[in-house]
C-alpha cells in the first residue's frame, strides 16, 4: 500500500481500539460527534456500519465521517458496501462471509485499499488471506445483543486464527473494559467494540477507558 498511514505495521497498530459505529446507541446526539469525540478518546480504527439506512444517508454519513478520520490520520471503512466506499474515497471495506467476496472487493476498490474479512475459523482466515485481506475482524467472541446470531469463536479458536496467519486480527463481539482482558495472550492485535463506545454518556471518556485496557493486553504479546 503507498500510503504509510496503511503500511502493514501501521495498519497492525491501527488495529487497537476498532470503533463500529452504531447509531442506535446515540440517543439523539450526532454520529458525527460520537466519532469525533471517540477519536479524541484514543480510537485508532474506525467502520461505518449501517444495516438499514438508505443508501444515499451512508453515503452522507461515510463522507462526514471520512473528514473527521482523514484529519485525525485514522483508517476509515464502510461495513459491507463496496460501491459506497468507491463512491466516497473512503480507505476501504469490511465484508463479512456472505458480503461481496474479498477477491471482488479488491478488484473494485484497487491494490491501495483497505479490505477487511470476518472470520470465525482458520479455513475462513487462511481463505480471507489468500484472496487479499487486509486484516480480519474474529468474532463473536462473547455473546452480544449487536449481533445475537453470529458464530461464537472461543479463545482457542481466536488464538488458533492468530498464529495461523500474518495479517492483522482484531477480536469482536461483547468487548468491553471488563471483558477485553480476556483476550490477552491470544496474539490478536486489538478489539473491535461498539456499544462500549456509542452507548457510553460520554464516548471520549469510554474510548480513553478502553484505550488503556487495549494497551494493556495487546501491546505486551
Amino acid at each position: 500500500m503507498a500510503n504509510p498511514l496503511y503500511t502493514k505495521e501501521a495498519l497492525r497498530s491501527s488495529m487497537l481500539l476498532y470503533a463500529v459505529t452504531d447509531r442506535a446507541w446515540l440517543q439523539g446526539r450526532t454520529l458525527a460527534d460520537c466519532v469525533k469525540q471517540a477519536i479524541g478518546g484514543g480510537a485508532t480504527f474506525v467502520q461505518l456500519r449501517e444495516k438499514e439506512a438508505p443508501r444515499g444517508e451512508i453515503a452522507e454519513l461515510g463522507r462526514e465521517l471520512l473528514k473527521l478520520c482523514r484529519e485525525a490520520g485514522v483508517p476509515f471503512v464502510i461495513d459491507d458496501d463496496v460501491e459506497i466506499a468507491l463512491e466516497i474515497g473512503a480507505d476501504g471495506v469490511h465484508v463479512g462471509q456472505d458480503d461481496m467476496a474479498c477477491e471482488n472487493a479488491r478488484a473494485v476498490l484497487g491494490p491501495e485499499a483497505i479490505v477487511g474479512v470476518s472470520a470465525q475459523t482458520v479455513e475462513q482466515a487462511l481463505a480471507a488471506q489468500a484472496a487479499g485481506a487486509d486484516y480480519l475482524g474474529v468474532g463473536a467472541l462473547i455473546p452480544t445483543p449487536t449481533k445475537p446470531d453470529a458464530v461464537d469463536v472461543t479463545f482457542e479458536e481466536l488464538r488458533a486464527i492468530c498464529d495461523a496467519v500474518d495479517i492483522p486480527v482484531v477480536g469482536i463481539g461483547g468487548l468491553n473494559v471488563r471483558t477485553i482482558g480476556k483476550l490477552k495472550g491470544s496474539h490478536a492485535d486489538g478489539a473491535a467494540v461498539v456499544s462500549a463506545i456509542f452507548a457510553a454518556d460520554d464516548c471520549e471518556l469510554a474510548a480513553r477507558e478502553l484505550r488503556a485496557v487495549c494497551e494493556e493486553t495487546f501491546e505486551a504479546q
